[in-house]
């Protein structure tokens, strides 16, 4: 795991992203790997925040889920919905290996490491009609802010066809929540 080296570093991707000359703001902040954490420094960076889902099902194809930090999703209902077996998170070493980061780095970005295309990047549709979206920039010691079109520029540059979905379908049932609160 340590020997792979992939295609982009944080400081690769924010060249790139200079030299092609995709608009973003950089911010530096604090690592972060909690959700205080991410709550704290998500209330000084103007924009639509973001979280993401490495997941793996049952016959070990992989998935990048981008959607709005506090977006519910039930995990059973996506995996029918796609008409794929049970979701489970993907491993850290599996992480790496398909996205070239490492737990509380993950971006709809670290797709571009995935040079062999395994690994299906589903973006939420809410998300995608926000004036701007934030994500780390393969490091969780800062976050980028770009138009949900940017994003899908760089995507495209680099032969990436994102699955854009409703995901409001794929929130949990409101008794399961209500349940889960007693």
């Amino acid at each position: 795991m340590e020997d792979y080296t992939p295609p982009y570093s944080a400081e690769a991707l924010l060249a790139m992203m200079k030299t092609r000359s995709h608009r973003f703001t950089l911010f530096h902040h604090v690592p972060v790997f909690t959700v205080a954490e991410s709550d704290e420094v998500s209330a000084q960076i103007p924009g639509f925040h973001t979280r993401n889902l490495f997941l793996r099902d049952k016959k070990g194809r992989m998935f990048l889920v981008t959607l709005g930090h506090d977006t519910p999703v039930d995990l059973k209902k996506l995996s029918d919905f796609l008409g794929v077996g049970r979701f489970s998170f993907g491993s850290p070493t599996r992480l790496w290996t398909y996205l070239g980061v490492r737990p509380g780095s993950v971006t709809p970005l670290s797709i571009l490491n995935d040079t062999v295309k395994q690994v299906q990047l589903i973006l939420e549709k809410d998300m995608m009609e926000e004036q701007m979206v934030n994500f780390h920039p393969l490091d969780n010691s800062m976050t980028v802010g770009m138009t949900p079109q940017t994003l899908l520029d760089i995507l495209e540059q680099h032969a990436v066809s994102p699955h854009i979905l409703d995901l409001s379908r794929m929130a949990p049932d409101q008794g399961l929540l209500e349940q889960k609160e007693a």
